[in-house]
């Protein structure tokens, strides 16, 4: 079976862009419009990582990998934050959330399998 992964972003074209690599490579992949519906699509089902932008509504990338991480199911998951914020106290606070990972947008497809290759 394929692994799975879960892409968020409130943005489409990200979203679809993210989703398009990911899929090519032989990933099944998910996709969540921002935290609230990524958390309740974690909530029915593991996903093998997940890849969330930072900056959406309703639920930021920080508070979902926190919330994530309060699942059972999800404390050994790779999640790795993908934004076009580089802030170092934020990147901190993803870190201390429980993220695995920081990749900044744009974001390089060829990076991005090696960074998802290295974690699944």
């Amino acid at each position: 079976m394929n692994k799975s992964i879960l892409v968020v972003d409130d943005t489409r074209s990200m979203r679809k862009m993210v989703a398009a690599v990911l899929a090519g490579a032989g990933y099944e992949v998910s996709e969540a419009g921002d935290g609230e519906e990524a958390l309740d699509l974690a909530r029915v089902r593991r996903f093998d990582l997940v890849v969330t932008d930072h900056n959406m509504p309703r639920m930021d990338g920080v508070t979902l990998v926190r919330a994530l991480r309060q699942l059972s199911n999800y404390d050994a998951v790779a999640l790795i934050v993908l934004s076009t914020e580089v802030d170092p106290v934020l990147k901190a606070k993803g870190r201390e959330a429980g993220a695995t990972g920081w990749m900044a947008k744009p974001f390089d497809p060829q990076r991005m399998l090696d960074i998802v290759a290295k974690f699944i």
